[in-house]
C-alpha cells in the first residue's frame, strides 16, 4: 500500500463519516478448543486458539502456549532469494508473507505455469528448511497489470472494464481505484458467475499444489480490498457508504466462496479475512462473521493493515494526531466479537529515518503487543531508503530498530506486555517454557537475562553466527496469575 494525495485526501475527508457509525454487531462464534496435535511443522505453529476473559484471542501451539509470530512481507516483484529467508530465520523472526500474483501463476486461464508453480513451491520450501511459517498473500494493487500493475493482480483474462476509461496518474496510484474502467473490473469479478467460480478454481488448485509444506500457515485471502463506489468518491457520505456495503455484501460473499474454494483440498491451513483499508483511519470494519467448514474448530483470523495515510502520502508523522489510539481502537472490537486472532499483514513507515516516523514504528511495535498475535512488515530488502527495513550492509534501517527487538514467541502465561527489553505475562500455572526470541540485531554480543519470581528456571541459548538468541524460562512452582518479568540487557 503506498497512499498518495488524492487518496489521502479522501480516506482522511471519509474518517469522519465513519467513525461515527455503529460497528457491525454479530453475535460471537463458540468457544474454541486447541487444535489436535503437532503436525511435525515448524516450531511454534499454530494449531489453536485461546480467548481470554478481555476477549483478546490468542494463537496457540501443540502446548498450549501463546504464540506471537513476526516476520516480513517479501516476494511481491518475485525476487526472494534463499538467502533473503535464511536471513530472515537468522534473526530471530517466525513468518513470512509471500505476495502471490494470480496474473503470473495462470497467465492462461485453466493452467497454472508450471515455471512460477516451481519458484513459489523452491520459496516454500526454503522456508520448510529454515523454520519459518509462510502466510501466502494473494495480492493485487488496483486489480492488475490492465491498470498498470506489471504482472502482478488479477488477470487480464479476467478483467472486463466495459470499454470505461482509465487515465493513471503518476503521482498518485492508489486514485486508480476511482477509475471507471476500474471499478467496472471490480464490480464483474465481484458479480459475474463465471469470473466468481474461475478465482475460486484458481484457489483450489494453488492450495491443493501447496498443502504439503510444513511451513505452511495459511492464507490472506485478498489484499487490500476494494470494490465499486457508486457515486462521487471525494464525498465522503458516498465513500461511507460504498465501504459498508462493500463488507457486509460482495466482499463477504466472496470471502465465503473462497473460504469453500480453499477448504475443498485444505483443512489444516489458517484463513484470514482483511478489511478495507479505511480501517487505518480508525474506521472499524463491517465484515460479519464467517464460518469455517473444516472439521474441528475453526482456522480463520484477521488481517488488517496498520497504514497512517497522511505518513502514506509522504508527511512525517505527528503523533498529536491520534492515529496510533483511533486504529486501537477501531481494530479490536470485530475480531473480539467473532474469536478471531489478529495478524496484521503490512504495516511500516516509507521512510523510518525521519523523527516522526522513528516514532511511530517504536509506538507501532508496542501497540501491536496489546492487541495483535502476530505481524509481518512491510518490507524485506536492502536499500537507503523507502520501505526497506534493511541498510545496504544488511541492518536494521535507521528507525526501524523496534521492529528487531526481543519478543515472547510463545508464552506459558497470558497478558503478555514487551516495553523495550521487559517482557512481562501472568503465568498459567503449568510447567510448560515460554521462550524469549533474541535478534541478534538487537543482541550482537549476547544478552545478560534477570527474571522473577523467585524459584524461575532460565535457560539462555546464544548461538554464534549472527544467529538469534532464545530465552527459555520455566517456573515448576508458580500458581495461575503470578506476574512473570523477563529483563533482557545487550552484552
Amino acid at each position: 500500500m503506498r497512499l498518495r494525495r488524492t487518496a489521502a485526501a479522501l480516506l482522511l475527508a471519509a474518517t469522519a463519516v465513519l467513525t461515527t457509525t455503529p460497528a457491525h454487531a454479530t453475535p460471537a462464534l463458540g468457544d474454541r478448543s486447541l487444535g489436535g496435535p503437532s503436525l511435525g511443522t515448524p516450531a511454534r505453529h499454530p494449531v489453536g486458539t485461546a480467548t481470554g476473559p478481555d476477549g483478546r484471542t490468542s494463537l496457540t501451539d501443540s502446548r498450549g502456549r501463546r504464540l506471537q509470530l513476526r516476520g516480513f512481507n517479501l516476494d511481491k516483484y518475485a525476487e526472494a532469494t534463499e538467502a533473503d529467508v535464511r536471513d530472515v530465520a537468522a534473526q530471530g523472526f517466525t513468518l513470512i508473507r509471500v505476495a502471490v500474483s494470480w496474473t503470473r501463476l495462470e497467465p492462461t486461464r485453466g493452467r497454472l505455469d508450471p515455471g512460477e508453480l516451481r519458484r513459489l513451491d523452491r520459496l516454500l520450501g526454503w522456508a520448510d528448511r529454515y523454520g519459518l511459517l509462510a502466510l501466502v498473500d494473494f495480492h493485487q494493487d488496483v486489480y492488475g497489470p490492465k491498470f498498470g500493475g506489471g504482472d502482478r493482480g488479477i488477470p487480464v483474462w479476467a478483467t472486463r472494464d466495459d470499454g470505461l476509461p482509465f487515465t493513471p496518474d503518476p503521482d498518485d496510484w492508489f486514485a486508480g481505484y476511482f477509475q471507471p474502467a476500474v471499478q467496472a473490473a471490480f464490480r464483474h469479478l465481484y458479480d459475474d458467475p463465471d469470473l466468481r467460480a474461475w478465482q475460486a478454481d484458481f484457489y483450489t488448485r494453488l492450495a491443493r499444489e501447496l498443502r504439503g509444506h510444513r511451513s505452511l500457515l495459511g492464507y490472506d485471502l485478498f489484499n487490500e480490498p476494494f470494490g465499486p463506489v457508486d457515486g462521487d468518491p471525494t464525498d465522503p457520505a458516498v465513500l461511507a457508504a460504498a465501504s459498508a456495503a462493500l463488507e457486509q455484501g460482495r466482499l463477504a460473499d466472496m470471502y465465503r466462496r473462497l473460504i469453500t474454494a480453499v477448504r475443498r483440498v485444505d483443512t489444516r491451513a489458517w484463513l484470514f479475512v482483511e478489511p478495507t483499508v479505511l480501517v487505518g483511519q480508525g474506521v472499524p470494519t463491517r465484515l460479519p462473521g464467517f464460518d469455517d467448514p473444516r472439521p474441528g474448530p475453526p482456522r480463520l483470523g484477521y488481517a488488517p493493515h496498520f497504514y497512517d495515510t497522511a505518513v502514506e502520502s509522504g508527511a512525517d508523522w505527528d503523533p498529536s494526531g491520534g492515529f496510533v489510539e483511533r486504529y486501537t481502537a477501531a481494530i479490536t472490537d470485530y475480531p473480539a466479537a467473532h474469536r478471531l486472532p489478529v495478524l496484521v499483514g503490512e504495516w511500516g513507515p516509507p521512510d523510518s529515518r525521519r523523527p516522526g516516523n522513528t516514532e511511530l514504528v517504536r509506538r507501532q511495535v508496542a501497540a501491536m503487543d496489546g492487541f495483535a498475535e502476530g505481524w509481518t512488515m512491510w518490507y524485506w530488502c536492502r536499500g537507503t531508503g523507502g520501505y526497506c527495513a534493511l541498510d545496504p550492509a544488511g541492518r536494521p534501517a535507521p528507525g526501524d530498530e523496534p521492529a528487531f527487538g526481543p519478543y515472547p514467541a510463545a508464552v506459558a502465561g497470558t497478558d503478555v506486555r514487551t516495553t523495550g527489553g521487559t517482557l512481562r505475562w501472568r503465568a498459567d500455572g503449568s510447567r510448560t517454557s515460554s521462550e524469549v526470541v533474541l535478534p541478534p540485531a538487537a543482541f550482537p554480543h549476547g544478552a545478560a537475562v534477570t527474571a522473577t519470581p523467585a524459584g524461575a528456571r532460565v535457560e539462555v541459548e546464544q548461538p554464534a553466527g549472527g544467529r538469534a538468541g532464545t530465552v527459555r524460562v520455566r517456573l515448576p512452582h508458580a500458581s495461575p496469575g503470578t506476574p512473570v518479568t523477563v529483563t533482557v540487557t545487550p552484552r
